[in-house]
């Protein structure tokens, strides 16, 4: 369907002094106007102050047939006549002519320019001739790269845009034919080349292509592959041709084939290298995207040519930015490419980048002649009117450019919204269009039977014996014609009168209201996706405008109670409005208890709201949003409430609303904590206390896990504890350490967040840790979080610990839980050795008051899961001097396997550890330490007296009656110091003796 606004999309005219009636034109990209009468061209002005003024003026060879302008080279092509015969000329330099009598240089492609003539090419046009072994049809060039393709019965022959380096400051523009394309059973009528995909054109049928680079399966370009579908079509052509001769009319199924299917068409194409060097090769095969036929209506018998198809354009539109304004030569990156084609009253465009598929169907009221698509409107003229339509073009690309499109972020109105006729301009006898930047050409003649030529295709699908269509020759030029310069209006002025026309919509129709917004939203982001058409500082204005029409259709979907109300997010996020300026444009007039607001406004309130925004409301807002809340999702008010931007709320206020919401049986754990958290506010701390105390511990934290907002919020990035918080840290720290870990648990905070929210609530920089932050390591641990990195928290913990050894630290709060609790409730947290307990009881006074970090430490370390490896940096500032350093370390290197060393170190400095350490230590591939390690050491010890002769005298008899239960007789005597008096180890040999006589 086709809504159809009177808008102002066309503004001034003006009219183009040709002197003779135009035959062919065609815009000149930057700045010119080609028109084609006769044997002659000529070029005007379309640009500044010069508007239509005759710039320069050639001769052709004959009369012209078809033209063609390409932006990038800046040359000219046409299609001349003479004497029947039909030639391929480009015309290069065409602005260095300064007079019709210039002098001229023709040149053949391909052929090398010689040096001598340098300067003449420098100065003067030149016109580059093109032989074709057959008759050129129809030409398209390329606008980012500037190839030729002409079109010929049943191939397309490609010619590369080249240069030839004279010198290096002077090259010569040049093509070389590097491509043939063979489409048997086609005759091209219109053609159309952009970035490497072809578009193709008959009387009645349609083909895309894409030419590829990348070869696959060793395929070459001279491989000609049958197309198992060729055959059928041969055969239904000689069947056609039986039947017609029987004077029956033959009419091929209508037909539309999308992506591969489009291989099933029945044309064969296949690729012909003819480029002079193989590494010159640009395109090795095709890939279909499209085919499809059309059947005229033949219930009138009417054979006329209403039934072609015209119009065939492959429009490109190029990511944001690529664009820019700099040298031709530079590649644009393609975004999407669509393609139009037209029957005399429906026009089709197709969207075939990554996708084919039909994007718009455009009916026309009247028979059309001609269309040209642009990024912002299709233009089409019929006999007397030029219409203009909407296109969807760029929301496609919107969606193609941005991966964001379509979320909460952002949105654009979609590509299945309904085409609109923005007006319908009268113009008596329209023959025929071109568009380039905001001009539009178009040809008129007061003569209304009069009929462009156009060129009879050699291949009829549609034909009846006896019946023949005369080609119709325009008359001799008379008065009557005239052809017209039509600018159209800024973006940004048409923009402003689509906004204001959907002014009368706001009331009564709110759909049709959406829909024009919409479409001035599409216009204003056609025109920014097309950069190098923006003048100097539109571009500041179209933005200015794509903001406010965010807004505007932010405003619509927020009255709006559909399916579609959620769009109020993203279009008010786009617009740049701030919460506070987007609720001023609510119309708070009609307020009462009875009130209805849309969801789109409570969708977008309450994910905003959601957001962490920086913004505060004031006093007076934050009072109507609860209330609107209270209306629309009284639900909903504990999350509102704890939002940060409803900071300035009253909390008398807030609270009157809570209890209302209690009393209509909608009470839960969260109601209770926020009516919790608004009496703190107030100062009344015994409502307080009755609010925690109605609920246990437990459910409470699932309380806090339901809304963390209650506990943490962030302002400007930065973690920020609640009043809550920081009371609950005084009065219920354990409360607060099982909550923020229940968060954490449930991913609604993260580590490093969950760390410096205690940090900060502590009042601690980030030097610091606060006890309160050990405890929570230790809960984490305890808690065995899957997402908690073990070693990155026991380095947490264990740099803590020493830390407060080394520097004498006490905690600034006390612990919440004890290192046997610890041992108990968690499985890292191992038994520790008794060995240990022996060293640190030397030296308890010393340590009296640090116990509880020494023996936690003490513990990781025994535990299974510590890296002992990577605490060993960390020990240096626990000094090996006190009993506590010591312990630490010889664990450590206990850890490590490194035994000998701690036997030597034991012995040294606490005998009376020795044997419970062996004892722990000195088990199953370690036991030998016992006499080739220990009972050596001990002997030489007691040679040497002193004040512990007597530990190492009782140590020694230990080791004896280990050694001697484990050794034979004989081996046991090995192991004896050679000088050892026989009557001290007599027992142990006896010993050995009578087990021995047992065995």
């Amino acid at each position: 369907m086709v809504q159809l606004y009177n808008l102002h999309p066309f503004g001034s005219q003006q009219v183009v002094p040709c002197k003779l009636e135009p035959e062919r034109f065609c815009g000149g990209g930057r700045d010119a106007l080609f028109v084609a009468a006769g044997c002659k061209v000529e070029a005007f002005a379309v640009a500044g102050q010069e508007l239509c003024q005759p710039r320069c003026a050639f001769s052709t060879l004959g009369r012209v047939l078809h033209l063609a302008y390409s932006e990038a080279g800046d040359y000219l092509v046409a299609i001349e006549e003479k004497n029947k015969a039909t030639f391929l000329r480009a015309y290069v330099n065409w602005r260095n002519k300064r007079t019709e009598n210039s002098r001229v240089c023709i040149r053949m492609v391909g052929h090398n320019v010689e040096t001598p003539f340098s300067e003449n090419f420098r100065d003067q046009m030149s016109i580059i001739e093109m032989p074709l072994s057959e008759a050129p049809l129809c030409i398209s060039c390329c606008p980012v790269k500037g190839d030729l393709l002409v079109g010929c019965t049943n191939k397309l022959v490609l010619f590369n845009l080249t240069y030839q380096i004279i010198n290096e400051e002077f090259s010569v523009l040049d093509f070389e034919r590097s491509l043939i394309i063979h489409i048997d059973n086609i005759t091209p009528v219109e053609i159309s080349f952009c970035v490497g995909y072809v578009g193709v054109m008959s009387d009645l049928e349609v083909l895309i292509l894409k030419l590829e680079s990348d070869p696959k399966n060793g395929e070459r370009v001279n491989h000609h592959p049958r197309n198992p579908m060729k055959q059928t079509e041969e055969g239904i052509s000689n069947e056609i041709s039986q039947l017609e001769s029987d004077d029956f009319v033959i009419c091929q199924k209508p037909m539309e084939l999308l992506g591969k299917k489009s291989e099933q068409s029945g044309l064969s194409v296949t690729l012909e290298s003819t480029g002079l060097a193989d590494e010159k090769l640009k395109y090795f095969h095709i890939q279909h995207l499209l085919y499809r036929r059309f059947t005229p209506d033949i219930s009138s018998y009417d054979l006329s040519d209403d039934i072609r198809l015209h119009s065939l354009q492959l429009l490109p539109i190029y990511q944001t930015g690529s664009s820019d304004g700099k040298s031709l030569s530079q590649e644009k990156e393609l975004l999407s490419l669509f393609c139009f084609f037209s029957l005399p009253h429906v026009g089709y465009l197709y969207m075939i980048v990554k996708s084919v598929e039909l994007m718009s169907v455009y009916h026309y009221p009247e028979k059309s002649q001609q269309a040209v698509l642009t990024p912002q409107f299709l233009h089409v003229i019929t006999s007397n009117n030029l219409q203009c339509f909407t296109v969807r073009c760029s929301a496609a690309a919107a969606r193609e450019e941005d991966p964001y499109m379509d979320t909460t972020l952002k949105a654009c109105p979609p590509v299945s919204m309904d085409v609109c006729a923005l007006r319908i301009q009268l113009f008596i006898g329209l023959k025929a269009i071109c568009h380039f930047k905001n001009h539009i050409i178009l040809l008129t003649k007061a003569d209304a039977e009069a009929i462009p030529e156009r060129r009879e295709s050699p291949r009829r699908l549609l034909s009846r014996k006896n019946t023949s269509v005369k080609i119709k020759i325009p008359p001799i030029a008379e008065a009557g014609w005239n052809l017209y310069i039509v600018n159209t209006v800024s973006p940004v002025q048409l923009y402003k009168e689509m906004v204001d026309y959907s002014n009368t919509y706001k009331t009564a129709r709110t759909q049709s209201c959406i829909h024009l917004l919409s479409e001035a939203h599409l216009l204003v982001r056609a025109a920014l996706m097309d950069a190098s058409q923006l003048e100097p500082g539109e571009k500041a204005e179209l933005l200015e405008a794509f903001k406010e029409s965010c807004g505007h259709l932010g405003e619509c979907y927020s009255r709006l109670d559909t399916q579609h109300s959620h769009l109020a997010l993203p279009y008010y996020k786009m617009s740049g409005l701030s919460l506070a300026e987007v609720l001023a444009r609510v119309d708070w007039t009609a307020e009462d208890a009875s009130q209805k607001y849309e969801k789109g406004l409570i969708f977008y309130i309450n994910h905003s709201l959601y957001e962490n925004l920086d913004e505060e409301l004031s006093e007076e807002l934050a009072a109507k949003v609860v209330q609107m809340f209270h209306v629309a999702e009284p639900k909903q008010l504990p999350h509102i409430l704890c939002s940060p931007s409803m900071k300035n709320i009253n909390p008398s206020t807030a609270m009157s609303y809570l209890r209302k919401l209690d009393a209509s049986g909608l009470s839960s754990i969260l109601l209770t904590l926020s009516k919790a958290a608004m009496a703190l506010k107030m100062g009344d701390l015994d409502m307080y206390r009755n609010e925690m105390k109605s609920h246990p511990e437990m459910k409470l934290v699932c309380g806090f896990i339901l809304e963390p907002r209650l506990l943490v919020r962030q302002r400007k990035g930065q973690i920020v504890p609640t009043e809550l918080a920081i009371h609950l840290k005084e009065t219920q720290p354990a409360l607060l350490v099982a909550s923020v870990l229940g968060l954490q648990k449930n991913s609604k905070i993260g580590i490093e967040e969950a760390d410096s929210f205690f940090k900060v609530l502590c009042g601690k920089d980030e030097d610091m840790i606060p006890q309160l932050l050990v405890d929570f390591w230790e809960a984490q641990l305890v808690a065995c979080l899957p997402d908690v990195v073990l070693q990155e928290l026991f380095f947490k913990l264990t740099s803590q610990y020493i830390w407060r050894l080394s520097k004498r630290q006490l905690p600034d709060t006390t612990p919440l839980r004890t290192s046997e609790e610890l041992i108990n409730a968690c499985g890292h947290y191992g038994l520790i050795y008794p060995w240990v307990h022996i060293l640190i009881s030397s030296d308890f006074l010393a340590y009296e008051n640090y116990t509880e970090d020494l023996l936690k430490l003490q513990s990781l370390m025994c535990g299974p899961s510590f890296d002992i490896a990577s605490i060993i940096p960390f020990l240096e500032p626990l000094s090996e001097d006190t009993f506590a350093g010591l312990s630490v370390h010889v664990l450590c290197r206990t850890r490590l396997k490194e035994y000998e060393q701690c036997i030597d170190i034991l012995l040294e400095r606490c005998p009376e550890a020795v044997i419970p350490y062996a004892n722990h230590e000195l088990k199953e591939e370690n036991r030998t330490l016992w006499w080739k390690k220990l009972l050596p050491e001990l002997c030489q010890r007691i040679k040497c007296g002193g004040e512990k002769y007597q530990l190492y005298l009782s140590s020694l008899k230990e080791t004896l009656s280990v050694v001697a239960v484990e050794l034979e007789l004989k081996d046991f005597l090995n192991v004896l110091p050679e000088d050892g008096t026989a009557a001290f180890f007599l027992p142990y040999l006896l010993y050995c003796s009578r087990k021995k006589s047992l065995t």
